[in-house]
């Protein structure tokens, strides 16, 4: 699996994009050395003008600084705002920059998923969260609910390799930061799922933290929709007297979502799994704990995209404190904002909605077997503004020796 645990780490719960974003702008702009990002979404509003403006005061004083966007999610970046951070130095490319056939991208799938900043080695946030304006609260009712982490400590040097790594750059060692060493007591782990070597890492780790459950498992997911084994873990879970929660979209940003969680809403609360719906508005979360000292934060659902195809990166923490702090905030979110998912009382189902949901799981299931057919396997990395490089995911550089 991905890295190593790394002893002597800090780490401290962000929420929503009034926590994180000016916690990040606030580390790029103080950066001296290196800032590199990874986002899916980048929106030329207020949130991606302040992004800007922070990573061109860094690139003003000589800090290398790349920005690396999914081409999908970030399709309508304008052309002015690229032109202005590659004016001042700033390396921005596009991941999987496919031209479009009759206005649709060519390659829907495998996408960049991966919400990652570093600085200067010294910091490192990793979440959901995109750099748009849905998720601050001013945005309205369709602000997203989410979660990021930012980090000090040894594990920032992983996130930084594996940053470097995915923008074909080799990976030199920056000068440690004198407290990188002894930034806290949290054990921390880096855990990427991508198409080529490390294609089930979170997913494993999330069944291994579920089969050794002996309390409690809480999981807040904007898109749940696991495969068989995740679904056999929670339910072998709750057989054990584990408490097993889940908190999912009650508002979701696109309906179908909630009608693929619901067709397996009977199962789940058959086993004894207690759902619970946030409906304030959008939940994006992708974070989960279990029992006391267990959690992660990250970019991955629990659904086929995420499991399958995408490109995330989690991180996987244990530490008693955070934990205790995720939980309270899960719990608030819970008991105050959420409703309780009952089974259906004294009313049959009506009949085709068993083969239905039967046809529907094992076509999700199956899909990213499906999609993997599709053409445009590989997705490439472009440099924007300059000539088009040869800079590829690392399966494509070992599909072309």
């Amino acid at each position: 699996m991905t890295e190593q645990w790394r002893e002597g780490n800090e780490v401290r719960l962000l929420t929503n994009g009034e926590e994180f974003f000016p916690t990040v702008f606030r580390s790029i702009r103080s950066a001296r050395r290196e800032v590199l990002i990874e986002t899916f979404i980048l929106f030329d509003d207020e949130v991606g003008q302040a992004l800007k403006e922070a990573l061109l005061r860094a690139a003003h004083r000589g800090a290398r600084v790349e920005l690396l966007a999914d081409g999908y999610g970030s399709a309508d970046l304008g052309a002015a705002y690229v032109q202005e951070l590659t004016d001042a130095g700033v390396k921005v490319r596009l991941f999987d920059p496919q031209p479009k056939l009759l206005g649709v991208r060519t390659n829907l799938f495998r996408r960049l998923h991966r919400k990652i900043v570093v600085v200067d080695n010294k910091v490192a946030f990793v979440g959901g969260i995109n750099f748009s304006a849905e998720h601050l609260a001013s945005f309205g009712p369709m602000a997203k609910q989410d979660y990021a982490v930012q980090v000090r400590g040894p594990i920032v040097e992983d996130i930084r390799r594996a940053s470097l790594k995915l923008l074909g750059r080799r990976v030199r060692r920056l000068r440690r930061h004198p407290f990188q060493c002894i930034a806290g007591d949290a054990r921390l782990r880096l855990a990427i799922r991508d198409n080529h070597r490390h294609t089930t890492d979170i997913e494993v780790h999330y069944l291994a933290a579920i089969r050794a459950a002996r309390q409690r498992i809480v999981i807040a997911n904007a898109y749940f929709f696991p495969g068989y084994r995740l679904m056999r873990a929670l339910r072998d879970a709750v057989k054990r007297g584990v408490n097993v929660t889940l908190i999912l979209q009650g508002q979701p940003d696109r309906p179908w979502v909630r009608v693929c969680s619901q067709a397996l809403y009977g199962y789940l609360l058959q086993d004894g799994i207690r759902i619970r719906e946030y409906c304030e508005r959008p939940l994006h979360a992708k974070v989960a704990l279990v029992d006391d000292e267990w959690a992660t934060v990250g970019s991955s659902n629990l659904d086929p995209l995420s499991l399958s195809l995408n490109l995330e990166a989690n991180i996987i923490i244990r530490d008693p404190e955070f934990v205790a702090t995720l939980f309270q905030e899960l719990t608030t979110l819970a008991q105050e904002h959420c409703q309780e998912v009952q089974p259906p009382q004294g009313k049959r189902q009506p009949r085709w909605r068993t083969p239905l949901t039967f046809l529907c799981y094992h076509f999700m299931r199956h899909f990213p077997t499906i999609a993997a057919r599709l053409p445009a396997r590989f997705p490439r990395v472009r440099l924007i503004g300059d000539e088009p490089q040869q800079a590829t995911t690392p399966c494509e550089r070992e599909k072309s020796s």
